[in-house]
């Protein structure tokens, strides 16, 4: 009977249906702005006479404020209703899309970028915690998160489509503006459809902590961006985040179970698997991204349009693998879904790089193809996996923290992978140093996580 329960098809009322569109719409839009600007970033560059560094911070100002921000976020979720802070998020990421917009230099459009991250910060732990607490049961959880994170490929899919589009008729710039009817949307949506819930247990911000969780962050960004033309400025950047790392250690051990990364969430196996996965995972694949397409246009292989187009491999294989990787996830386990998921990745970006820029891309399509079947597979089953292994009351600031691994690993990833392609003087030699580079690290991260992931516990059977 138990079997039979289990197998039963996964459905939903229609509140869970409403609240979980919108929780679809907010993940879209703030993924949707990382995959665009990505495509038009050698468009804007050549508006403002910005070079790769340049470019860099343009994509990595936002994922840089978007990680530092995600632990705040996160507790302020918990703090103050989920709800609440997603509507906020919606609101700031909108109209930081409209200064983005109108942006009259590269520094303005890096500012403006920033700003759209802090609302980012603050939407998609507050959705991944509302899912906590609104599907309670683990296997509905699984796939309403598979459901979910299938709008990552959405977003991977319509980015550079709509990139592709509308660069070469509107300009770069509204790559920008067609993002804020759907931001306040979000906002709309989520006062009618999405129940409020926050944690009764006030908790004091760690303010030290997170201060120096950024300064570590950022300074291993300014250290990769600046290594090839400030090499002393790397230097120095790189012993401030050693500093700041070590200082962080130290602070939180003092504040045990108060603590910003407490025990009770650190101590958790399976979220530590979760955190070390995604992250090898989104080095390679946001660098990936922000790479190819610029290696395609810098070379003039490909256009805007023809970028997007040869993407889609990768956009579509993504979607059609994230909704059901939940189900996938409890035949064969976590480990599989995971770990395997990372490692396909790891394969794919070494096509990639093989292959992008030969007369014949088929093994760079076959790669983009590989590379988002390995993250339909795992990026769903790791988000269950890290909210899944704690506390309800501690679901917003362990959904922050799994985004944090997330950004931390595109944002750090941008920023080598970017600074390798650059060092090796660009073309074939670039994008495979850059790709290999990429493999290896998600190769590493897959296989650490699947030594420390519990194997599928084995079904009773009655």
């Amino acid at each position: 009977m138990d079997d039979m329960l289990r197998r039963k098809p996964f459905a939903m009322r229609a509140s869970q249906r409403l609240t979980l569109l919108t929780l679809c719409l907010a993940v879209t839009i703030a993924h949707i702005d990382t995959f665009i600007v990505n495509l038009g970033a050698r468009a804007i560059g050549d508006h403002f006479g910005a070079g790769v560094d340049q470019l860099q911070w343009i994509v990595d100002s936002y994922n840089l404020l978007y990680a530092v921000s995600l632990l705040p976020g996160g507790m302020l979720a918990d703090r103050y209703g989920r709800r609440r802070i997603l509507i906020c998020g919606a609101l700031i990421f909108s109209f930081a899309s409209l200064l983005c917009a109108a942006a009259s230099s590269a520094q303005v459009l890096i500012g403006g970028r920033a700003l759209t991250g802090a609302g980012g910060a603050l939407m998609i732990p507050a959705s991944l915690a509302i899912i906590r607490v609104v599907w309670d049961r683990p296997d509905e959880r699984a796939r309403a998160l598979g459901i979910w994170a299938a709008c990552n490929g959405v977003a991977m899919a319509l980015g550079p489509s709509l990139g592709g589009l509308l660069i070469p008729w509107l300009g770069w710039r509204s790559i920008f503006l067609v993002i804020v009817p759907f931001g306040l949307l979000v906002a709309l949506m989520a006062g009618s459809t999405v129940p409020e819930s926050a944690n009764p247990q006030r908790r004091a911000f760690d303010v030290p902590a997170q201060f120096c969780g950024a300064l570590a962050l950022g300074s291993l960004t300014c250290a990769a961006i600046g290594a090839q033309s400030t090499p002393g400025a790397m230097t120095a950047m790189l012993v401030v985040a050693l500093l700041s790392t070590t200082l962080l250690i130290a602070i939180e051990r003092r504040k045990g179970s108060e603590a910003l990364l407490s025990p009770e969430i650190l101590g958790a196996r399976q979220f530590r698997a979760a955190m070390i996965a995604t992250t090898g995972m989104t080095f390679g694949g946001y660098g990936m991204v922000f790479v190819l397409p610029l290696a395609w246009q810098s070379s003039g292989r490909f256009d805007a349009a023809a970028s997007a187009a040869a993407l889609l491999p990768m956009s579509l294989v993504f979607v059609l693998v994230s909704a059901p990787s939940g189900t996938l996830s409890d035949k064969f386990g976590l480990r599989v879904t995971t770990s395997g998921g990372v490692t396909l990745m790891s394969a794919g970006l070494l096509m990639i790089g093989l292959g992008g820029l030969q007369p014949n891309i088929a093994l760079a399509e076959l790669g983009l193809a590989i590379t988002g079947l390995g993250l339909g597979l795992a990026a769903g089953p790791l988000s269950a996996m890290a909210i899944g292994d704690v506390a309800a009351a501690r679901a917003g600031t362990a959904a922050a923290l799994i985004n944090v691994a997330r950004i931390s690993g595109a944002t750090i990833g941008v920023a080598v992978l970017g600074a390798l392609y650059a060092a090796a003087g660009g073309g074939s030699r670039g994008l495979l140093l850059a790709m290999l580079a990429g493999s290896l690290v998600q190769f590493a991260g897959a296989g650490v996580a699947w030594l420390m992931t519990r194997r599928k516990a084995p079904r009773l059977r009655i």
